[in-house]
């Protein structure tokens, strides 16, 4: 009896809400397999972007599971060697896992130049926002002051470390931006938006101190309505971010360090059989992280 050919079981996108299950061809590897964490956003070509080392910036970049380039939850996948970060034996693969939400973090916090005795004001307790939170106490941050509609995420926020938070219901940004001001005493230096949404980045402009840096994470509509020469004349510079770079090496000896914990961050965990019950798990916001086991050997469900 043919021995049975191993399978590559594979979660396929074929469209918007339509996710399928299937096995693909099991790659080759090259030479010298080790344990690494994978940066997903790799240049097709070394362009002008990569010359000055934002590579992230690159409009032929391949980036996993943004169509038409595949993902890789999959049981096999093949990647760049450039873009594949060996880990430390004391740096498990689920927090390996957890470098990609982690560099939102850390690329974040740079932009920002958060440094020892800022205080911070980070806009959205979701999974970024709680990134952002870890890396900018792991870098200095004196103290900082959480925002989320959600209870529960603000909870999950102080046990991570906020020092403030603040459950937002109807509160003009106006009014949001003085109540951070009386929890710190003054403004923050640096304001992190994590949301996308209008209202705060309104927040963000009255917030931040005059002089200071407001950083834009969270992606919503290409227009929003913002106070923008209220920033102008107090010299609040606005800044941008898309997904990260040169973060991975930065990430891995934080984690190798235990100057941050990522742990906490998984609440829900799946075999990749059930890739499908994952998602409506993460969609539902049943979760903070929800983990995809893609090795049947490990799966600490």
């Amino acid at each position: 009896m043919a021995a049975t050919k191993p399978e590559n079981l594979t979660l396929v996108v074929h469209g918007p809400g339509d996710l399928r299950l299937e096995n693909y061809p099991i790659p080759e590897p090259g030479p010298n397999g080790d344990r690494v964490a994978i940066e997903p956003g790799a240049p097709r070509e070394t362009d002008e972007f990569c010359k000055i080392g934002r590579y992230n910036l690159s409009p032929s970049i391949f980036f996993c599971a943004t169509p038409p380039d595949d993902g890789n939850l999959c049981r096999f996948y093949k990647h760049n060697a450039d873009f594949c970060y060996k880990l430390p034996d004391n740096v498990t693969f689920e927090e390996g896992a957890l470098i990609e939400p982690l560099s939102v973090g850390i690329y974040a916090c740079r932009r920002a130049g958060v440094t020892l005795g800022h205080r911070v004001l980070v806009c959205g307790a979701g999974p970024i926002g709680m990134v952002t939170l870890l890396v900018a106490k792991a870098m200095g941050a004196a103290q900082v002051v959480v925002t989320d509609l959600s209870a529960s995420r603000l909870s999950r926020a102080t046990e991570a470390g906020a020092d403030f938070i603040i459950q937002i219901s109807k509160e003009s940004p106006q009014e949001v931006a003085k109540k951070v001001e009386g929890l710190l005493g003054c403004k923050p230096e640096v304001t992190i938006e994590c949301t996308g949404a209008e209202s705060a980045i309104q927040t963000g402009i009255y917030a931040t101190r005059s002089g200071g840096t407001l950083v834009l994470v969270g992606m919503g509509p290409e227009m929003v309505s913002v106070p923008l020469v209220h920033a102008a004349i107090r010299e609040v510079d606005i800044k941008g971010v898309f997904r990260y770079c040169n973060t991975w090496p930065m990430a891995i000896a934080m984690l190798a360090s235990k100057s941050v914990n990522v742990k906490s961050l998984v609440t829900h965990r799946f075999p990749l059989e059930k890739a499908l019950e994952a998602f409506e798990t993460s969609k539902k916001g049943l979760g903070l992280k929800v983990m995809l086991k893609c090795d049947p050997s490990d799966q600490n469900l």
